[in-house]
């Protein structure tokens, strides 16, 4: 068990990421995708699926994340938080080098018997550096890409929940629901871990990422900055109707993997139209004018900004002889988290 102590200032320094970074949802699915482990019925046909279309030049990701890789995750592949796999793998390349050799010794210290080429590998050599970034690419295309539009709708609508439990009852309350094996008894908060271990935040704060690939509580240190916050990924998925919702209508082919960014992902959630409409009124809009910004009728924005309105996202009041449409925080909150 990793115990978590808090001081004063590192409640005030809690914050959920806004989505799951592509890269690190790529690195954390290779141990998924090798062992049965937990949820292995969920997870079984997606594996099925992978399994099926692996290729040979991907086969070296799965020693750089092996089945037990939940004893050590390659760190330095999962400091990115960008929106876009090209992104993610441009920001792991540029980090400086005593980044990759702070996980080079992590990697000594875990995995003693790590082929030589993972050495080589933070240690910069451009051979294989081109070879795992070619492979990562091809390999989020089948494994992640066909899922990510679903995936970030999950993801941005766990964050909109978990805004609201902070409203409601502060940060007690969102660190005490986090996850059903994560235990707040404040100021300590408990984090499942193979190692029995305290660790004091002292004013660094903690970073909650979402994460559906990886079942269970992670907890990460930065092993090259002790004084960045502590990364807490919490699977967003906890039952079979869960990991359902990302699997529905995959795209078949990875020639044409799920909308990535901001757009696809709203109107995974809520629809294209819909999606159009809470965008159209992050500056307040009469029904004529969110009719004209989104080029429907003035029936037709009429009827989705009340859906939007009996959800919550948006409010509308009356302006003179017609109505204005604006975001409610919820709907700030959603499309906040849809702009990454």
């Amino acid at each position: 068990m990793l115990r978590v102590h808090f001081a004063p200032d590192d409640l005030a320094r809690v914050r959920i990421a806004r989505s799951p970074d592509p890269l690190a949802e790529t690195i954390l699915s290779l141990p998924v995708l090798q062992g049965s482990g937990p949820h292995g019925v969920a997870l079984a046909g997606w594996r099925a699926r992978t399994r099926g279309s692996l290729r040979p030049s991907m086969r070296p990701l799965l020693e750089l994340a092996p089945a037990r890789a939940g004893e050590y995750v390659p760190e330095a592949f999962t400091h990115a938080a960008t929106a876009t796999l090209p992104d993610s793998l441009d920001h792991t390349w540029s980090l400086p080098r005593h980044q990759w050799a702070a996980d080079f010794l992590a990697t000594e210290q875990l995995r003693p018997h790590a082929p030589r080429w993972i050495h080589a590998l933070h240690h910069g050599d451009r051979e294989w550096g081109a070879l795992v970034r070619n492979a990562l690419l091809k390999y989020h295309a089948v494994a992640v890409a066909p899922y990510w539009a679903q995936l970030l709708a999950a993801a941005h609508a766990d964050r909109s929940r978990r805004a609201l439990v902070t409203a409601d009852s502060g940060v007690d309350g969102l660190l005490a629901t986090l996850h059903p094996e994560v235990r707040w008894a404040s100021p300590v908060l408990h984090v499942p871990c193979r190692t029995d271990a305290d660790l004091r935040l002292s004013g660094r704060g903690l970073l909650l990422v979402p994460t559906f690939f990886w079942p269970e509580p992670l907890a990460l240190l930065d092993n090259a900055d002790p004084g960045r916050p502590l990364v807490l990924r919490y699977p967003i998925a906890l039952d079979l109707a869960d990991y359902a919702s990302v699997w529905a209508a995959p795209r078949a082919s990875s020639a044409s993997p799920a909308p990535p960014g901001p757009g696809g992902a709203l109107a995974a959630l809520l629809g294209a139209t819909r999606a159009r409409v809470l965008r159209a009124v992050e500056t307040p809009a009469s029904t004529g004018e969110l009719a004209r910004r989104t080029g429907t009728s003035p029936a037709t924005a009429s009827h989705h900004a009340t859906v939007l309105r009996t959800a919550g996202l948006l409010t509308t009041e009356r302006d003179g002889s017609g109505v204005l449409h604006a975001l409610t925080p919820l709907g700030r909150v959603l499309l906040g988290g849809a702009a990454t």
